[in-house]
Parts: C-alpha cells; sequence; structure tokens
C-alpha cells in the first residue's frame, strides 16, 4: 500500500510541475512593466514550487525503488534550485530579504506551514555511515588531546552483579517485613483499646457525614475538571486525549523508517555490473579495437598520415569515434589556432579602446538602464534549473508514468534499467584499456609504415616535472591537518541540533503594515526560512550549490540569546557539516605572525574543500573589522583576520561547498564598509514584536517546558507567561526554565505540579531587551 501510495504522491507532484512548467514559459517570457503584478507572479511560483519540492521530497525519502529515487532526485534538486532562483528575484525587486506573502496564501487558502521549505532528508542520509565514522574519528582526537573527558561506564562482573541484586532483594524483602510488622502493632493496638472501652472519635452517624462529604466533594471537582476538558477540545484549545498521546501505529511506522533505509542501501548493482563485465566485456573490447583501427586506416587513406591519439583530456578515443571526418577534425583544429593568434592581436586593442570609452560612458551608463527599465519593463533572469527539471519531467513521461509494475512485487529496483545505466560505466572502464592498447598500436603502425618516432617521451618528462613539483607542495594528507585543527581547537564538535527547534510563528500582518509604509519586524519563521534557503538548501546538494546564486558568506545580527549560535549549529547538524571556529577569541595566539595566518587560512580552506560541506563560523565578527581595538584586547589582536577574509572568500568556487557564518550582537560597532563588502548576506534576528509574541512565546514556552522535563498542567498559565516575557529573549526563556527545573524539582513534579509563580521570580532577574537597543539595530 506504502508503495502506490507514495507513487500516486509523485505523480501528483510530476502533474503540478507540467503545469507549472507550462506557465513560466507562458507569463515570464513576456516583460511586465506592472511590479505588484511581478510580486504575484514570483510568489505565486514561489509557494507552487515549495509544494512540489514537498511531495518530492516525500516519495524521495519513503520510496524504496532505486531508479525511481535517482529520477526524483534529478527533479527535486531542479525544483530547489528554482525556488533559490524566484527568491533571489523576489528579494532584488523589493530590496528586502524578508518577502511577506500572507494576502497571497489568503487568495489560496493555503497556511504558512504549507509552505514551509522541507530540508530533504537525503542530506543526511546517503552519508551517514561517513558521518558516524568521523564523528568517532573527532570523539577519539579531542580525547586524546584531553579537550573531551570520556563517560566511564562501570563494567562488573557476573558474581558482582549477583550480589548487587541480592542486597537489593533483600532490601526489599526487609521494607516489606517491616511494613508487615507494624500492621500487626496497629492492628493489636486497637484491640487493647476496645477492650478498655476507650471512646474512639465521634459517633458513627458524624464519621459517615463527614466521609460522605470528603467523596462527594472529590466526585464532583472530578466531574467539573472532566467537562472544563471537554469544552476546551470543543473550543479547540487542547488536543483530545488519543492525539495527545503515541499510538501503536505512529511506533510502528517509526520502526518502518528506521529499517527503510537498510533497503535502500541493497547493493545489488555491483554484483549487475559484475555480470556485465563478464558476459559482454570482450565483445565491448573487440568491437572498440576494430572501429578504432578502422579510423587510422581511413585517416591516413585521407590525409597521408596517421592521426596523433587525443589525450585524455580531450576525451582519448571518444574523439576518434565521434561523427566528424578527419578533415573536419583538422579544420577545426587549424581554425582554433588562427582564432587564438587574432584574440591575442585585438585584445591590447580592446584595452586601450575601454580606457578611452570608460570615462565617457560613466555618466551615460546609469540614464541608459534607467529608460530601458522603464521601456522595458521587468523581465526573468535565465534559469539553470528549467532544463534540469524539464528533462526529468519527459524522463518521468517516457519511462514511468505508464509504466506496467504489477510484475514487481518487491519495488526495489529494476535489473534491466541498471544493465542500461552500468553498460555505459562498463564501456568506459573497457574505454581506457583499449586506449593503452590502441595508442601502443598506433606507435608500432607509425614505425613500421612511416619510420616516426612517437613526441610522447619528451611530454612524458614534462609532465613527471610538473607532477614532481606539486607534489613537493601537497606534502601533507588530510588526516593530519584534520588532526592538527581539532587539537588546535579550530575545527570543533557540532552540537545536534535541527532547524526545526527554532521555534517560531508566522507574521500575519507583513503585507498589511507595508501597504501603510511601515516595515515589519521579522519573525522567527522568517528568519528560519532564509537559514534554510541560503544555508542548508545549497550546502547539501553539489548540483544546487554549483548552479544556485551563490552564496559565500552569511551574517546573523542580534541581540545576545536569540539563537544565533543555534541557528550555526542547526545548518551543521541538517547538512552534515564540519564546523570550524574561527573567531578572534578562539585564534588568539594561534599561528603567529603573516605567515602563520596564512598557514592556518591555507589549511583550514584545504580540508574545508576537501571534507565538504563545511562552515567556517566567524563568533563576534564584529571586532574583526572595528575601527580601534579596545582597551583590555590589544593581545588578542582581533583585527587579523580583516584584510585576508576577502582574499579567503575569493577562493571560494561555486564547486565548493564551503559556507561562512558570522554572528554579532554588536554590528553597529563595526566599519560598515568593509564589513557589508564581506558578508553578502545579511539576516537581522531582533527581539519579537507584539505581533507575533503570543502565539510564538506560547510555542517556545511549552517547548523548552517540555524539553527540560517539565510537565504542563492547568496550574501553570503559560498565556499569563507569554504576556509577562514582553521583551525577553529565546536565551533568556531557556535560562529561566533550566532554573527552575533543577533535578529536585523534577522528582517532586508528581505530588508538586508546576506554577506560574514559581518562572515569574526567575524571569524578574534577567536583564530584557529594551527599546533603544532594538532602535540602534534598526
Amino acid at each position: 500500500f506504502s508503495n502506490s501510495t507514495y507513487n500516486k504522491v509523485w505523480a501528483d507532484a510530476q502533474k503540478d510541475l507540467d503545469i507549472q512548467l507550462q506557465r513560466e514559459r507562458e507569463e515570464f517570457v513576456q516583460p511586465e512593466k506592472d511590479r505588484v503584478k511581478v510580486f504575484e507572479m514570483l510568489a505565486t511560483s514561489y509557494i507552487k514550487y515549495v509544494q512540489i519540492c514537498c511531495k518530492l521530497e516525500t516519495a524521495h525519502d519513503q520510496l524504496i525503488h532505486r531508479q525511481k529515487r535517482r529520477a526524483i532526485r534529478q527533479v527535486l534538486d531542479g525544483v530547489i534550485g528554482r525556488i533559490l532562483e524566484i527568491k533571489k528575484e523576489m528579494v532584488e525587486l523589493e530590496n528586502s530579504e524578508f518577502n511577506y506573502i500572507d494576502n497571497i496564501l489568503e487568495d489560496l487558502k493555503l497556511l504558512p506551514q504549507d509552505i514551509e521549505v522541507p530540508i530533504p532528508r537525503y542530506f543526511i542520509k546517503e552519508k551517514l555511515e561517513v558521518l558516524q565514522q568521523r564523528e568517532k574519528i573527532l570523539d577519539q582526537i579531542l580525547l586524546n588531546a584531553g579537550l573531551q573527558t570520556q563517560k566511564y561506564v562501570q563494567a562488573i562482573t557476573f558474581e558482582e552483579a549477583i550480589k548487587v541484586i541480592q542486597v537489593a532483594e533483600r532490601a526489599r524483602q526487609g521494607r516489606r517485613r517491616v511494613a508487615f510488622m507494624k500492621q500487626i502493632y496497629l492492628e493489636e493496638k486497637r484491640e487493647r483499646q476496645t477492650k478498655l472501652q476507650i471512646p474512639m472519635g465521634p459517633n458513627p452517624d458524624d464519621a459517615a457525614t463527614c466521609i460522605q462529604k470528603v467523596c462527594r466533594g472529590y466526585v464532583q471537582r472530578k466531574k467539573t475538571e472532566k467537562m472544563r476538558e471537554e469544552e476546551m477540545i470543543f473550543l479547540g484549545m487542547s488536543l483530545p486525549p488519543h492525539l495527545k498521546a503515541v499510538s501503536v501505529s505512529q511506533m510502528h511506522a517509526g520502526q518502518v523508517n528506521a529499517l527503510q533505509g537498510e533497503v535502500q542501501e541493497r547493493e545489488e548493482e555491483v554484483f549487475i555490473k559484475d555480470t556485465l563485465r563478464e558476459m559482454e566485456g570482450l565483445n565491448i573490447k573487440e568491437t572498440l579495437q576494430d572501429q578504432i583501427g578502422q579510423c587510422f586506416i581511413e585517416c591516413r587513406h585521407i590525409i597521408g598520415k596517421f592521426p596523433d591519439y587525443p589525450t585524455e583530456e580531450a576525451g582519448g578515443s571518444m574523439a576518434i569515434l565521434s561523427e566528424k571526418t578527419p578533415e573536419q577534425v583538422a579544420s577545426e583544429l587549424a581554425a582554433k589556432k588562427e582564432m587564438a593568434l587574432q584574440k591575442k592581436a585585438q585584445k591590447g586593442e580592446k584595452e586601450k579602446e575601454k580606457e578611452k570609452g570608460k570615462e565617457n560612458m560613466k555618466g551615460k551608463k546609469t540614464q541608459k538602464t534607467g529608460k530601458k527599465e522603464e521601456e522595458e519593463g521587468w523581465k526573468m533572469a535565465p534559469s539553470n534549473f528549467l532544463s534540469i527539471m524539464e528533462e526529468g519531467n519527459s524522463q518521468y513521461k517516457a519511462v514511468w508514468q505508464n509504466r506496467d509494475e504489477g510484475w514487481d512485487f518487491l519495488q526495489d529496483h529494476d535489473p534491466e534499467l541498471i544493465k542500461e545505466e552500468k553498460r555505459e560505466e562498463v564501456e568506459e572502464e573497457i574505454r581506457v584499456q583499449v586506449d593503452e592498447l590502441m595508442q601502443q598500436k598506433l606507435e608500432n603502425l607509425r614505425l613500421a609504415v612511416d619510420g616516426e618516432e612517437s613526441n610522447k617521451r619528451n611530454k612524458g618528462r614534462k609532465s613527471e616535472k610538473v607532477r614532481a613539483a606539486m607534489m613537493s607542495l601537497v606534502c601533507r594528507t588530510i588526516d593530519s591537518l584534520y588532526r592538527e585543527l581539532v587539537e588546535e581547537g579550530l575545527l570543533i564538535k557540532a552540537k545536534t541540533v535541527n532547524l526545526s527547534d527554532y521555534v517560531g510563528e508566522y507574521s500575519y500582518l507583513g503585507t498589511t503594515l507595508r501597504q501603510v509604509d511601515i516595515e515589519p519586524m521579522p519573525s522567527l519563521a522568517d528568519v528560519r526560512q532564509l537559514i534554510a534557503l541560503y544555508g542548508i538548501l545549497p550546502l547539501g546538494s553539489q548540483t544546487v550549490h554549483e548552479r544556485a546564486p551563490l552564496v559565500k558568506a552569511l551574517l546573523l545580527a542580534g541581540p545576545a540569546g536569540v539563537g544565533k549560535k543555534m541557528l550555526v549549529h542547526a545548518i551543521c547538524t541538517e547538512t552534515g557539516a564540519n564546523l570550524f571556529n574561527l573567531s578572534a577569541s578562539n585564534i588568539a595566539g594561534k599561528y603567529p605572525g603573516e605567515n602563520g595566518l596564512q598557514m592556518m587560512l591555507h589549511m583550514v580552506l584545504k580540508v574545508a574543500k576537501q571534507l565538504q560541506p563545511s562552515v567556517i563560523w566567524i563568533g563576534d565578527t564584529e571586532k574583526i573589522f572595528l575601527k580601534a581595538v579596545p582597551k583590555g584586547e590589544e593581545a588578542m589582536n582581533p583585527k587579523r583576520l580583516v584584510k585576508i577574509l576577502p582574499k579567503f572568500l575569493k577562493a571560494l568556487k561555486a564547486q565548493d561547498r564551503v559556507l561562512l557564518v558570522g554572528t554579532t550582537n554588536r554590528p553597529f560597532d563595526a566599519n560598515l564598509k568593509p564589513f557589508c563588502k564581506v558578508y553578502q548576506k545579511i539576516i537581522p534576528i531582533p527581539r519579537p514584536d507584539y505581533a507575533s509574541r503570543f502565539g510564538k512565546y506560547f510555542m517556545l514556552w511549552k517547548h523548552i517546558i517540555l524539553q527540560n522535563g517539565g510537565a504542563i498542567t492547568n496550574l501553570l498559565n503559560i498565556s499569563c507567561l507569554a504576556k509577562v516575557s514582553d521583551g525577553f529573549t529565546q536565551g533568556h526563556i531557556v535560562q529561566v526554565v533550566q532554573a527552575v527545573l533543577s533535578e529536585l524539582r523534577l522528582l517532586q513534579m508528581t505530588r508538586k505540579p508546576l506554577r506560574t509563580a514559581e518562572f515569574m521570580a526567575s524571569l524578574a532577574r534577567e536583564n530584557p531587551v529594551y527599546k533603544e537597543e532594538e532602535e540602534t539595530f534598526k
């Protein structure tokens, strides 16, 4: 049943994608002058693509069939990249990182939860073994360096375990014996008192009345509590009991998801590939040799000499077996040489013309671009992902849409499709071997027919010299560099925090406030979405990172306690990235001097690229860009990175999944020009505003109390806590809850439920974020 369900989810996603691609061909081609209409078009496309992405991610995670998952993965990467491209257009259109689309959500009858950008689970699942092994190595290095203490589990022998059990059992029997003897003593005492006819309290009628009073009060209180719970459930203010508890089906679903990854990782492709190599390898090898030998003979017959064998960079025998004739290949090579000479000659002339024209064009450029935008209107920039999505869509229609799968009961793989894929890999492996044989055969033919010798020996000497020079530069392994960075404290262990743990509610008044020229304060949900779009999605997928709008540096700015460090750790957790700490306080005294600094950054860059994805975190990053170093911090030398940081970012290319993340709680202290030049994207995280404070803090208080082992009862008024905590950050609430919920308080939870006043006293000791500080951030 699950296979058919998720096949349907995939089919629905492909159908929606087909409609969306058709819509893009019709709407985004023509220029549009109305900016409001442009934003509505972009926002609607953004919402549709997010919904398609959710369906594709669900189908990709739940389906076991490997070929289907590969087909879904291609389209999923294309959809994620398209979401990032549309987000870039929306940001440029509104000149703001935060885009509010609540009015469009209302028209489409959707909830904010429906457009939450999903984080694909394959980011972690596909490299889970590598991440677990790397975590073990990191723990061992930290343990050996004395930077981490090991939690020892005391192991005892079988005899000692028996003694422990015997002591506990004898103590239990002793307690039962004491209780039994106490009961006998009380019965004997009662018998003695009756014999002496000592009065035992009030008469029987008064005792019965007292017992009735207590019992009826207890029963009535229970009825009142039940009626109140039913009323709250009816009003939708609390969940019914069957939804609060974890059902058996939910537990079974969790077990199935855990086993599903093991089924998805079954390796039968290797067996099919080996079978193909044994069955068809000889035929492929003979066919390739015959074809290449025939090309040698034809080329000598037409040109008069044997051709030069193409190098591996040029494609090897693939270049020989192309559809072009030898005459066409020779003419193309000659044309390329002529074009190279012409470009060199024209380059000098163009530089001179550019220098003369720069001065005249400076004033004219702004006028021309402004007029063009007004006349032509807005037009969508070319996409790098539409071709990927269209190719995946056409592949789905050709292969999977009307495919009969009644014969495939297991739904884990299709052997014929695997053979088609692996046959190309087998041919490529055999082609490498054939190239070596045919290259030697070509030299023998030249010696026998033309009496010529190949110039390959001289080339080989040159390449050997180059290789020797390169090997002298790269003398250290990645493992040794990794170990050194860990021991120096530059590569740290990221905390296991998911982005979903950054709890926050959506801002429902964003569009309304902008219509009256008031810039709304971003909500935690908006911040969470930007972290997913700029940090997690590009780092998780190589295809998306190479083709999507490149974001090299990200700045998180906000007061202390709003969760900046938590978001950095969440990026690492969701993508499995390494975390490097290059904060000024962390690198103080390490690798002194300019040469030491360059060596440190070279090591960090090399390890980060080799073990990508990687996150390079700079805490209190404003200290690097201070105009003057404050007293007491001269020894730390916080401005070491100010000159070399732009060069470091320049060395990062599109194929390098490395992200620089800076956090700051005083961005206004920095020299803003170089500060904003380094950080490409700046995400402000302010204190919560009134519009979203209640819903946000209600969620936050409840989430943190439950996370720390507390229990929510009717005696704990979370609404009151949400109202009183105006101006306090998430960090303040975490500190308050942790201070109240001590080990002793948790033990008393069953007989002494939590009350609102307990948190009030602890909250009063914290210092809130005042309005003046918020204005400074603005």
